[in-house]
């Protein structure tokens, strides 16, 4: 890549410019990896704990309908089911983590009061209940799991966006233009090198020129000052 940069000092002062953003660059994103990992770990953390919570609100959940089947009935359980009238609504908004877009659900109608749920009161168990509210439950860890597993995605795409652009500057760019800027330094190097040589022969050649002269303009005055012979 050298080899396909003039030599002046107009693309050395180019190149310099260019090494100092690029390095300006590099060192901010840097700090934006950095930051995004630390970011993406405490929402790794959080996710952690989502899944765990999603896992034992799911058993909770199974050995709730399991009961309520066996002590009730499957056609009493389904008709619970069947009577729900409000069912969950979702919002999305979105929020910025670092200038990573990332989603943020909100939820409402998913946990109800007895009354809401539509099916009668006097006409079922308090196993009917344990259960609606287990999967209300379940039901919210999954909405916030969704959110986080969302927000964890995104974030671990951005750092490694991120790192790929830390990367071609630290191990491409950078290179590449200091490689430029120390060819063309060489070459201007040379170039005064050989400028300085010139100016050094055209200067003895004219000292050697001026000499000659002096010594003809020396030998003419000699001669005239010589007498004539009788």
């Amino acid at each position: 890549m050298a080899k396909d940069v003039k030599p002046t000092r107009k693309n050395l002062m180019a190149i310099e410019d260019r090494i100092e953003l690029s390095e300006q660059g590099h060192d901010t994103l840097e700090k934006k990896r950095d930051g995004l990992i630390m970011e993406f770990m405490d929402i790794l953390d959080q996710a952690q704990d989502v899944r765990s919570d999603l896992n034992e609100n799911y058993e909770q959940a199974q050995r709730k309908i399991n009961m309520a089947r066996a002590m009730e009935g499957d056609v009493a359980v389904r008709g619970a089911a069947a009577a729900l009238k409000e069912h969950p609504e979702l919002t999305t908004e979105s929020k910025n983590i670092m200038g990573v877009v990332v989603p943020q659900i909100e939820s409402s109608k998913v946990k109800k009061s007895l009354d809401e749920r539509g099916y009668g009161v006097l006409g079922t168990s308090a196993r009917i209940d344990e259960t609606a509210e287990a999967y209300e439950e379940l039901l919210e860890t999954i909405i916030l799991a969704a959110e986080v597993e969302t927000a964890m995605k995104k974030m671990l795409e951005e750092i490694e966006t991120t790192k790929r652009r830390v990367n071609a500057l630290e191990f491409k760019l950078l290179p590449e233009l200091k490689e430029n800027q120390e060819y063309i330094e060489q070459k201007l190097e040379e170039q005064e090198r050989e400028e300085i040589f010139r100016m050094k022969k055209i200067k003895a050649k004219k000292e050697e020129e001026e000499k000659e002269e002096r010594e003809a303009e020396a030998a003419e005055q000699e001669a005239e000052t010589v007498p004539a012979d009788d």
